[in-house]
């Protein structure tokens, strides 16, 4: 037998509680992650490694989670191990990064979020909007030319290097 208070008013009411809760932890996560990144207390890697920290800032990390939902829906870990996959371990991402952006690019309208199972909110999947493919485009253009830069100086250090064979 069901507990009075969990089911009608009182349900509703913690439930609305639990969210306003979950809301009010995002925007605290958020504001941490913003700090960090402005205030240049990332730790790690990150922190000391320029050529990934030039990769973070410069839209890479959104165009890669574009160019994945634009395939198809997909989650945050999904995504965080598409990008360690495809950049061959060279820029990973935490969920402490993951979600605030994925939480950011909803908010933006360029992506939209829904749970695998709504009542117990198991896996968020994230679909691309229409505003979404429009970022997408942009960013191709603007990332471009610095991916082409980055490769560019890593065929010539392979070169000097290892002579070109």
């Amino acid at each position: 037998m069901a507990r009075s208070g969990e089911s009608g008013r009182g349900g509703a009411a913690r439930r609305r509680a639990t969210r306003d809760a979950v809301a009010q932890a995002s925007k605290i996560t958020e504001a941490r992650e913003a700090a960090r990144t402005v205030g240049g207390g990332q730790r790690g890697r990150q922190a000391s490694d320029p050529f990934t920290g030039e990769l973070r800032r410069r839209d890479v990390l959104p165009l890669l989670v574009l160019h994945f939902i634009s395939a198809g829906p997909s989650y945050g870990n999904q995504l965080m191990e598409r990008i360690s996959a495809v950049t061959a371990g060279v820029l990973s991402v935490n969920p402490n990064t993951m979600y605030p952006l994925l939480r950011s690019l909803e908010a933006r309208g360029l992506i939209e979020g829904s749970w695998e199972h709504p009542e117990r909110r198991s896996r968020r999947y994230y679909a691309i909007t229409d505003d979404g493919r429009e970022e997408y485009k942009r960013l191709e253009r603007e990332v471009r030319p610095f991916l082409e830069s980055i490769q560019r100086s890593i065929d010539e250090i392979v070169n000097e290097v290892y002579g070109g064979s």
